[in-house]
């Protein structure tokens, strides 16, 4: 039998099971007739429907496998119709006969606007919270509309390849999150929200998802716990939906491989230039983020694998310091550069994804440096931030388009933002503001070296934590024999390499002088010498500059945030460069017509909060976002709507 409000009424002679599908559909979708009141539920059958719940007994339909004549007679015993419509039921129950004549729906959906169901190509975290509060819709369908939504673009009409898997457990997470919210606990402004993860952020086997970094060298590995972060999340009642694709091994196996690409994940591919290249190595969380196959993703950096790839989708992202969020049961590369950020279509959703995720973790050092007490980063949207704020202009290398490879479009973008946003908004400009090792940097191997030594060191000890790994790779030199044995799905012609790989196996140890140099001189170029210098010799809040190529190298090497926020797209009339392997191997292209691109907001250590309160002015004053849009096969039609109108 079909329960859904389409239907005017449910008639006379229904059967045990049937009736006991209707009263599990009352309880379940109170949202669907608001005019209905069941009271004096005794905590023993309220416990019992939880326990049907929780323990997976709900078919998708919403009926259930097992039920017990007690929880059945309590039913018929319990209902009780308060402040009806004389015209909204024609018969009520009959207790003693235990039968139901007439149950009108017509009046049944729940009182919501269409603002209340919103488009989940642009829909915020408030708005969603917002409409799960008003019981509009829940969590279960919030899962289902973007599993909808991914299903569409994923692997099928423009293949993204956003999504590497989609989480077994993600519908009864949801149930939990609807439960918890029906007994008034709200966990936090995230509690029932789905996000999705980067394919290196380890989740619990018993979600049924894999972490691999992209690589079938991982397939099936199974970790101690959840990372940090993702326990962070699930505390919160987040709703971990699934993972997102990533260039193989966070863009640090070999040279010259696309973004974006990974021997599980296939090649990710930009929503808004058919084939474009949509940047690394967080390829799918941003894609996923910017068209709405998620609220919100995570992603992780080493330098430019969160900025680059939101940068490039039209989204907002925070690359937060090294330190602030916990990299624990995160596959790495390094512990001076890694860290966890959020990529959001808003500055709001990603300032209240940074509150959940950072603090202190035991289990990752770096984080035991930051300061005592984590800000509430929400606090700081301000739409008068950029008033009175000293702002400094990075032009050497950061605005040669030809050393960082863009277009001058982009510079003509970035220049008149400073002059009709910045300068309007109050922003006091100094331009330039150079850093005095730029050069110095742009020319270093210093980074380099830090990573290959750090890669080797730290991806030993992942492996060797992990419970079970049925490909048997315990080293990076199993990893480095697995991809030549299985070259074929690993190493595909265009993607035929490991130079990374190799050159961090030849590597010694973190007391080897060279890696110490090579650290210290990072260190120095970047924050010492570099950002912290600059800031303090034009007395600064903060920098800016193109989000593109080299800006995110200084904020790297030193482990201080950025936030990128989308400033414009590159025009109809711009060149596609292609050659003959650009069709034969498969190859993503950019730059090319309509790619965004952003502009960046860099500071010092811990200075997410100053950065959220420019970067959220910019954002609301120029709704850049709202300018451009990705190509029509790009965009998921299915909403909200969908799902609830179908009930």
């Amino acid at each position: 039998m079909n329960l859904f409000p389409k239907l005017k009424s449910f008639e006379t002679g229904l059967s045990k099971k049937e009736f006991i599908f209707i009263i599990q559909y009352l309880l379940l979708n109170m949202a669907h007739l608001n005019c209905l009141c069941i009271k004096d539920l005794s905590e023993t059958y309220l416990d019992k429907i939880n326990l049907l719940i929780e323990s997976n007994n709900l078919r998708k339909d919403y009926s259930i496998k097992l039920i017990d004549d007690d929880l059945f007679l309590w039913c018929i015993a319990s209902l009780n119709f308060t402040d009806l419509p004389s015209d909204n039921l024609s018969d009520v129950v009959d207790k003693d006969s235990a039968s139901v004549k007439t149950l009108s729906l017509e009046q049944s959906a729940p009182k919501c606007s269409s603002k209340d169901l919103p488009n989940l190509y642009d829909a915020s975290i408030k708005e969603l919270q917002d409409g799960l509060k008003k019981n509009c819709f829940t969590s279960v369908d919030l899962v289902n509309a973007y599993i909808a939504r991914i299903d569409e673009v994923n692997l099928k009409g423009p293949t993204l390849h956003a999504v590497i898997e989609i989480s077994p457990s993600a519908l009864k997470a949801a149930i939990s999150a609807d439960t918890l919210r029906k007994s008034g606990k709200v966990l936090s402004p995230l509690h029932g929200i789905p996000i999705l993860l980067k394919d290196n952020i380890a989740t619990r086997c018993e979600d049924g998802m894999n972490t691999t970094a992209g690589s079938f060298a991982l397939l099936g590995s199974i970790t101690q716990d959840d990372s940090t972060v993702a326990e962070k999340l699930r505390n919160a009642g987040a709703i971990i939906l699934g993972k997102t694709a990533l260039s193989e091994w966070a863009n640090f196996r070999g040279f010259n491989i696309p973004n974006g690409w990974s021997g599980r994940g296939g090649q990710a591919t930009s929503p808004f230039y058919p084939q474009g290249d949509a940047c690394g190595s967080s390829t799918g969380s941003a894609i996923a983020s910017s068209i709405g196959l998620a609220a919100a993703t995570l992603g992780t950096e080493t330098d430019g694998s969160i900025i680059c790839p939101s940068n490039r989708n039209n989204v907002v992202a925070i690359k937060p310091t090294v330190g602030l969020v916990s990299r624990n049961l995160v596959i790495p590369i390094s512990q001076n550069q890694d860290t966890v950020g959020p990529i959001c279509r808003s500055v709001a959703d990603a300032a209240a994804m940074l509150t959940i995720i950072a603090g202190r973790d035991s289990a990752d050092n770096y984080t035991l440096s930051q300061p005592e007490q984590v800000p509430c980063y929400t606090d700081h949207l301000k739409k008068d931030g950029l008033k009175g704020a000293r702002i400094g202009v990075l032009r050497h290398i950061f605005t040669n388009s030809t050393f960082n490879g863009y277009p001058d479009y982009v510079i003509t973008e970035f220049n008149n933002t400073i002059e009709y946003v910045f300068k309007k908004l109050g922003a006091i400009i100094i331009d330039p503001a150079d850093l005095e090792t730029a050069d110095e940097l742009a020319a270093s191997d210093s980074e380099l070296t830090v990573l290959t030594f750090d890669f080797k060191y730290k991806i030993n000890e992942y492996l060797s934590q992990l419970k079970s790994i049925p490909s048997g790779v315990r080293t990076l030199q199993d990893l480095i024999n697995y991809n030549n044995i299985h070259a074929d799905v690993e190493m595909p012609l265009g993607r035929d390499n490991q130079i990374l790989f190799l050159m961090a196996q030849n590597t010694t140890n973190l007391q080897d002088p060279i890696y110490l140099n090579a650290l210290n001189t990072s260190r120095n170029l970047g924050g010492r010498r570099g950002i912290d210098a600059t800031l303090k010799k034009y007395n600064l809040d903060a920098l800016i500059a193109p989000s593109e190529g080299f800006t995110t190298t200084p904020a790297a090497v030193a482990g201080y945030p950025i936030i990128t926020v989308p400033l414009g797209f590159l025009p109809n009339d711009t060149q596609v460069m292609t050659d003959d392997d650009t069709n034969s191997l498969n190859l993503p292209v950019w730059p090319a017509p309509n790619f965004p691109f952003g502009i960046s907001f860099m500071g010092t250590a811990y200075s997410e909060a100053k950065l959220i309160e420019l970067a959220y002015c910019y954002e609301q004053a120029t709704l850049n976002r709202k300018k451009g849009q990705p190509f029509k096969a790009a965009i998921p039609k299915s909403q909200l709507s969908d799902i609830v109108h179908r009930k």
